[in-house]
């Protein structure tokens, strides 16, 4: 009989480095939601890829960086504690010519971990070989990797290369979860996520990451294939308020729109969504607020 094998594998690096980019193409759906912007995954993100032979868990991290309130102190320390829970560590990175200070932070981190270290570079279309070879020499005498494999999560590339070595350090083990569950997120988070991620998007540079999404109610309508969901999309300035109503709520009807067609497909039923803006003054400084929007230092 052939042995099954299973695994938790984390992806850390600093922010925007293309970590839910790359657990969502290993997966092949859309877990963790993405954005040019940094800081966009906030907390700990499990998907579950499952295979005839093997189950991988992946933990997609908020990036690593030094934190200014305690919403980044949360996700920080979210990230960090991964480090010796699982059995594989995929520490991202892009191919810049000189080792970025931001890079340099996350090795440090990583100074009494015992778990192996993958170092991956991504977006290896945006650099010649010549120089790709520079940047793994240069990692290589700052820490001492058990592999580094050069990817591109946008386009695919070599990600089978990857999946490969991954395989290798996932010891021999359970199915922890059926075979047909991508995520353990509650459809609760995942919605709000996906409200969120529409929400950086359609307001480009125009407000901070000052904003989180609660959903207030999520209900299946009786006798009807409808689910009802009503949100709350806080903000910390009552200037930033107008700004994601947007004029005549055009904003806010844009956001809901696209939040819409990836709920309905998450569902796999119709949504009606209703989003409201509220203002929360300083809430990422605020414990209360914190614990209330999802992001609860107990559950790290």
């Amino acid at each position: 009989m052939k042995k099954f094998h299973s695994g938790f594998v984390t992806l850390i690096g600093r922010p925007n480095v293309g970590k839910s980019t790359l657990m969502n193409c290993l997966i092949g759906e859309k877990i963790a939601i993405t954005s040019h912007k940094p800081q966009t995954t906030r907390n700990k993100i499990t998907s579950i890829l499952t295979k005839e032979d093997f189950q991988c868990v992946f933990l997609d991290t908020p990036g690593i960086h030094k934190p200014k309130h305690k919403l980044g102190e949360f996700m920080v320390r979210s990230a960090e504690n991964t480090f010796n829970e699982v059995d594989l560590v995929l520490m991202l990175i892009e191919p810049t010519e000189k080792v970025m200070e931001m890079d340099q932070y996350v090795i440090d981190r990583l100074e009494n971990v015992k778990t192996p270290v993958v170092l991956v570079i991504n977006k290896i279309d945006t650099i010649e070989r010549e120089k790709l070879l520079q940047v793994i020499e240069a990692y290589r005498k700052l820490y001492s990797f058990t592999e580094v494999v050069p990817i591109s999560a946008m386009k695919g590339s070599n990600t089978d290369e990857l999946m490969r070595v991954i395989k290798k350090y996932l010891p021999e083990g359970p199915q922890y979860f059926p075979e047909d569950m991508v995520t353990d997120q509650p459809e609760r988070q995942i919605a709000s996520e996906i409200i969120r991620e529409k929400a950086l998007y359609l307001l480009q540079d125009e407000i901070p990451h000052g904003i989180a999404v609660e959903i207030m109610s999520m209900k299946k309508r009786q006798d009807q294939n409808m689910v009802d969901v009503e949100a709350i999309i806080y903000c910390e300035k009552d200037s930033h308020k107008g700004i994601i109503i947007g004029k005549q709520g055009a904003k806010l009807k844009k956001i809901g729109s696209l939040a819409r067609r990836d709920m309905e497909r998450l569902l796999g039923s119709p949504i009606y969504l209703e989003l409201w803006v509220k203002v929360k003054k300083d809430w990422r400084d605020s414990d209360f607020l914190l614990k209330n929007f999802g992001y609860d230092k107990r559950n790290i």
